[in-house]
């Protein structure tokens, strides 16, 4: 392996910092870049400047190699491919905003200009075809006076993770996606990820707009199965012994579909997917394309979280306390961006009904989001000590821990929407177990099927 290179990284929120760190992990120095001097600080004194598995870890293991500035003139000097990770948050109309990008990108160009030799530049923030050439690489030839190509290099390459296993994801990704603006751009970052990824993953090479185009698509089509699957979960409740893992499974195992996110849970949240859908709408519309496949997932999505809301609101009897396990997007993180479980106790709040919740990560994030109206607690024990009714919306190894013991001794109602613990809690004489795409009800499910086809 060449150790010689240099790599600088632009941004150190979760992706860029586990990124960082994670390069460093292969032997090679890593510059980060922030605006935020507590993350500049943070990493400079061995510690991971933002909550994600494993990255406190892999900073205390690689301090030798990894530094922090908060120049990006600085990195791009003494680097040898920098790549940008900043926020490229949705605008009004539903595209992605260049703002934070081009801030960056006129900040490196500094660099660019006083540099002698070659540099690639590489952006990894999720963008929209023609935002990198025609977007971003004005910025960059304007402000060092140099031409893309012959002085400096310029390739499009997101990344494909998810949050709670980005080192891991990084390090071991089903592929490499690399827009590349010309052969010897695509050649360096290519060379790149043959060094640092861990399984040797195949480099699917294109045009920058192409790229783009793949990052949205990708994202937009698992939020496809994802809703999918909630579809089918919700007919299985309605059909006599309905499972929707045993559909799913059956489906899942053809090699057309894949298991990869064909649940049937609670919707999918987070700072990525909610968005994607609306992005590639907006786009498709201003090259006059009707992008109705993204605009009802992203449709279906919300509705799925209000019939779950209805249906508990049916069926809760007043008053009860209800407790919210899981308050994340999903397990092992701290984001409730577009979290479904937190909007649902927000919805059960506002309906006047007592909702609690826990979440072994995301609680002080749930406070700040959720307001005064729902109680965040520390412990799952209280949560349960207080709760009529629990939702269990998210498979936190926490809640998979549980047992028909920790309930209690009282009557209460466990709504899971992952069925972790139906093995555990089914047919507990004090819990009415009801696990959410399966049948609860089958005599009625029956005769529903024997009215059907016997009119």
């Amino acid at each position: 392996m060449n150790n010689e290179k240099v790599y600088s990284v632009i941004g150190l929120g979760k992706l860029g910092a586990s990124m960082a760190a994670a390069v460093a992990s292969r032997g090679f120095q890593v510059i980060g870049v922030d605006i935020n001097k507590k993350a500049v600080d943070l990493l400079n004194a061995g510690h991971a400047p933002v909550h994600e598995t494993d990255l406190e870890n892999y900073v205390a293991a690689n301090r030798e190699r990894l530094r922090a500035t908060m120049s990006h003139y600085d990195a791009v000097i003494h680097s040898d491919i920098s790549f940008v990770i900043v926020p490229t948050p949705s605008d009004k109309r539903g595209a992605f905003s260049l703002q934070y990008a081009a801030w960056a990108f006129r900040e490196m160009s500094r660099g660019l200009k006083d540099k002698n030799s070659y540099h690639l530049v590489v952006l990894v923030s999720t963008v929209l075809p023609g935002s990198t050439r025609y977007g971003l690489l004005p910025v960059l030839e304007k402000g060092s006076g140099k031409t893309c190509g012959p002085d400096f290099g310029l390739c499009y390459s997101p990344d494909f993770i998810a949050l709670g296993s980005i080192i891991h994801n990084y390090l071991n990704p089903d592929f490499n996606l690399v827009g590349e603006f010309d052969r010897r751009s695509g050649d360096l970052l290519g060379e790149f990820y043959s060094q640092v990824m861990l399984n040797s993953p195949p480099c699917k090479r294109m045009t920058l707009e192409n790229a783009e185009l793949a990052k949205v698509a990708l994202n937009t089509f698992v939020t496809t199965k994802i809703a999918y699957a909630n579809m089918i979960a919700e007919i299985c409740e309605q059909i006599p012994g309905g499972d929707v893992d045993a559909v799913t499974d059956a489906i899942g195992t053809d090699s057309r579909i894949g298991k990869q996110y064909l649940k049937g849970a609670l919707g999918y949240g987070g700072p990525c997917f909610p968005r994607d859908n609306l992005a590639l709408s907006f786009f498709a519309s201003r090259m006059n394309v009707k992008a109705e496949i993204a605009e009802t997932t992203h449709r279906s999505n919300f509705q799925w979280a209000e019939k779950i809301v209805r249906r508990l609101i049916s069926e809760i009897k007043h008053p009860a306390t209800v407790a919210v396990l899981g308050l994340a997007y999903k397990p092992y993180s701290d984001v409730v961006e577009e979290s479904q479980s937190l909007y649902i106790a927000q919805a059960l709040s506002e309906a006047g009904v007592r909702v609690i919740g826990y979440d072994p990560l995301a609680g002080n994030a749930a406070r700040n989001e959720i307001g005064d109206r729902t109680v965040i607690l520390d412990s799952l024990r209280e949560c349960l000590d207080q709760a009529d009714v629990v939702l269990i919306t998210t498979p936190d190894p926490e809640f998979k821990a549980l047992r028909a013991e920790d309930f209690g001794d009282k009557k209460v109602v466990v709504f899971d929407f992952w069925r972790i613990l139906e093995k555990e809690l089914a047919g507990k004489a004090t819990i009415r177990y009801i696990p959410v795409g399966r049948s609860v009800d089958d005599k009625t499910n029956r005769d529903r099927l024997f009215s059907l086809w016997n009119n």
